[in-house]
């Protein structure tokens, strides 16, 4: 089994990204700031657009900011180089993406099993990790289908448990549940909470599902410009 890590605490220091193109110069984030204990479950929600996907990219180093910068504990990883944040992103970091970017040639089980067996962990090892976490996710019957074989609800669980299966010290999502019939929803739902108190990672996710966000520690309301609002009454305490 992988090594399990704690949580890391992460910190967006004055955070700006602004985008361009041949007329006009479109801010997404502006000046924003805030604290993410480490082992903390936090829901960011807003209205389409806003920018929460933009600052998922950001916080797991698939974007740069234009200015500012992002620590997971105290490293700050926008001052990586390339090759060092994609290492650090494939020891810390685990991704779930509204869209589910699996292989298209691999199974199901090979897909949650590739960022182990990429770290350099045996084959056994890393399909009974894959295998545990497909079967918690409803989904033992596909173990050995491809993409292409399974509908859009059960691709989004592969990658749910793709973005588990290393154990990450912290786990960004994009709207895990938003392809997902409610009775499956529940499921995946469970099954990120359950995981991140087991494992007591620090997780951010993107949602407009309400009851998702009301399981977690933390919720904040993004406003125009990326600014993060606390929402009264929703937070608890951190474990």
């Amino acid at each position: 089994m992988a090594s399990r890590s704690l949580g890391l605490r992460v910190r967006i220091n004055h955070v700006s990204k602004s985008y361009h193109d041949a007329t006009r110069e479109l801010e997404v984030l502006r000046d924003v700031t805030c604290d993410i204990p480490s082992g903390a479950a936090i829901a960011i929600v807003g209205r389409s657009g806003v920018g929460k996907s933009t600052m998922l990219q950001v916080l797991g180093g698939l974007d740069q900011p234009s200015s500012g910068e992002v620590l997971y504990d105290d490293v700050s990883i926008t001052a990586l180089s390339e090759v060092d944040r994609t290492l650090f992103r494939g020891r810390h970091v685990g991704f779930v993406f509204q869209f589910h970017h699996l292989l298209p040639e691999f199974t199901a089980l090979e897909n949650v099993a590739m960022p182990l067996r990429i770290a350099g962990q045996g084959e056994a090892l890393a399909h009974r990790r894959a295998r545990e976490l497909l079967v918690r996710v409803g989904l033992e019957d596909r173990l050995q289908h491809r993409p292409g074989q399974l509908s859009g609800g059960e691709a989004q669980r592969v990658s749910i448990a793709r973005a588990l299966a290393p154990h990450p010290a912290v786990l960004l999502a994009d709207e895990a549940t938003g392809n997902l019939d409610l009775e499956t929803g529940k499921v995946v739902q469970e099954v990120l909470r359950a995981e991140q108190q087991s494992e007591r990672c620090t997780m951010i996710l993107v949602t407009h599902n309400v009851e998702l966000a009301a399981s977690m520690d933390m919720v904040f309301e993004m406003e125009p410009g990326g600014a993060l609002v606390p929402r009264e009454g929703a937070t608890r305490p951190i474990v």
